[in-house]
């Protein structure tokens, strides 16, 4: 090397450092945000566990910015669907999946058959059906809700298997709650046999005798309920179950925090009663989440909503909010949980997201005809199914 290029070398070197002491530092990309709504009260059991995954989610997912919003229960539908129709609104929401079919007809949330395709490995299939409309996937299943048997083994330490069984304790002055209402009987028509709908969702509540069965062993305890003025409904039965006045309760589980505050160790739950020809079959209900179509996030928000159903997460639910998961990965520790699963997947039938379904709201929940008005059963299915058909 020349003596002449040494100093040009050093001037090159000088160039060279003063340019990267100039340049400015390459900035982090910029967070993906989702926004997000939920219904779960202020400081409530909920509320309070999923604070703790979103806390997570930032750790285990810095590239995604969640911007969470609570809205009341009884408001969270009509914003949302007033706020997609402008072309607004959350990129996801989580809610139970009872007008999933509504919205799903009407476009307000996203398919996402195909970006969830090959991302629900552990996912029990009853979630899977429940976030479903004619095959097509149109959220991600959170946690299943349905009604069940709650007893005080205290005082109940066999509860009743079949609906002979609860008849007979009832009829010996034994106090039980039975909600007596469309949705919560629903399940009693599948333990007699009946149906209100054939496979092509046509009203068939008449054929055969099974839902005016159902009907007749509904008015036999509530006729006893009636007369010993016990509760007959969720509502009215809070009380005497807590209190230990009522031995049993038919309820779904999202009273299980009440029951289970009251209770404590003595709190037990089971599948409702079977009938002459098999298990009870009532609604299961899909908590999950769902998509906004109009949104650009979907793929972020799809990642978040993942991480918020994955196994540690549906663990943390679990444990501090009392879901009932709907992996089959998760380990279940606490019997009232393991007693709603073993319930729920013994008979409990996906809650139709078809809209036929309004035809048994409509025609099948005027119950007091028979119950205060003394219409015989079958009557009453008669005049219902003809109704629903007309």
């Amino acid at each position: 090397m020349t003596k002449k290029l040494l100093p040009l070398i050093s001037i090159l070197m000088i160039v060279a450092f003063a340019l990267a002491a100039c340049a400015k530092p390459t900035a982090a990309p910029a967070a993906a945000e989702v926004t997000f709504w939920h219904a779960y009260g202020t400081g409530s059991a909920e509320e309070v566990a999923l604070t703790k995954l979103l806390t997570q989610a930032a750790v285990d997912m810095p590239e995604i910015k969640v911007n969470a919003l609570q809205v009341p229960f009884n408001d969270i539908f009509n914003k949302y669907r007033t706020d997609v129709a402008a072309g607004s609104g959350p990129d996801m929401f989580i809610a139970p999946n009872d007008s999933l079919g509504d919205d799903a007809r009407a476009g307000l949330v996203a398919d996402i058959t195909e970006l969830a395709k090959g991302k629900l490995d552990g996912v029990n299939q009853l979630g899977i059906d429940g976030m479903s409309v004619d095959g097509v996937l149109y959220g991600i299943p959170e946690s299943l809700k349905a009604v069940a048997f709650w007893y005080n083994k205290e005082l109940l330490p066999t509860p009743p298997a079949t609906t002979d069984e609860l008849l007979a304790l009832m009829q010996g002055g034994t106090e039980v709650s039975i909600s007596y209402g469309c949705y919560h009987h629903f399940g009693f028509f599948g333990a007699y046999g009946g149906k209100i709908f054939d496979d092509s969702w046509k009203v068939v509540a008449d054929q055969g005798t099974g839902v005016a069965d159902a009907m007749a062993f509904l008015n036999e305890a509530y006729q006893i309920s009636k007369t010993n003025s016990w509760p007959k409904n969720d509502s009215d039965g809070l009380a005497p179950f807590s209190e230990g006045k009522a031995v049993a309760i038919t309820n779904g589980n999202w009273a299980m925090g009440d029951y289970k505050n009251a209770l404590g160790d003595k709190l037990a739950v089971t599948a409702l009663p079977a009938g002459p020809t098999g298990p009870a079959t009532p609604f299961l209900g899909v908590d999950g989440f769902y998509f906004n179509p109009t949104s650009t996030n979907q793929e972020a928000a799809l990642k978040v909503a993942l991480f918020l159903t994955n196994a540690a997460s549906q663990t943390v639910m679990m444990n501090e909010a009392g879901h009932v998961p709907v992996r089959t990965d998760v380990t279940i520790t606490d019997p009232l949980i393991q007693g709603l699963v073993d319930a729920f997947n013994k008979g409990a039938t996906i809650r139709p997201q078809v809209p036929q379904l309004g035809l048994y709201w409509s025609n099948f929940c005027g119950t007091d005809e028979v119950f205060e008005k003394g219409v015989a059963a079958a009557e009453w299915v008669a005049t219902g199914t003809a109704n629903a058909n007309k």
